[in-house]
């Protein structure tokens, strides 16, 4: 992937302001690697990377495996690959391509990772 020129988050916003608006071409841009707590991972290797955007924003990747977590109050759009996310005492969803999906703060996830995905969100 091409080295992409990404304002660190807290130049957005002046950005922004100034500019009025910012694309991220968000298949094509090279995420940061994260540390994954290893109490998390039940299954496989998994590993994360991401990119902040500011505010609650960013774009998300996680490989194969199956992690848990606890969900802050969330929106996100799926891009690439498919996943398996199970709530603790609730529903169990199914995200791919294109999918919009939303998290309850504080629900205590499984998310069995199929296909390496991505995804953009918002959480508050």
């Amino acid at each position: 992937m091409p080295d992409l020129f990404v304002p660190e988050p807290a130049a957005l916003a002046p950005m922004l302001a100034t500019a009025g608006a910012f694309a991220v071409p968000v298949h094509e841009v090279r995420l940061t690697p994260d540390e994954l707590d290893p109490a998390q991972i039940v299954a496989g290797d998994p590993t994360t990377s991401s990119m902040d955007l500011g505010n609650g924003r960013g774009i998300w990747e996680i490989t194969p495996g199956v992690v848990t977590d606890v969900e802050a109050d969330e929106i996100f759009v799926v891009l690439s690959g498919r996943a398996t996310i199970a709530v603790e005492g609730g529903t169990t969803i199914e995200v791919g391509p294109g999918d919009v999906a939303l998290l309850a703060e504080g629900a205590k996830t499984t998310w069995i990772v199929h296909e390496t995905l991505r995804k953009v969100y918002q959480s508050r």
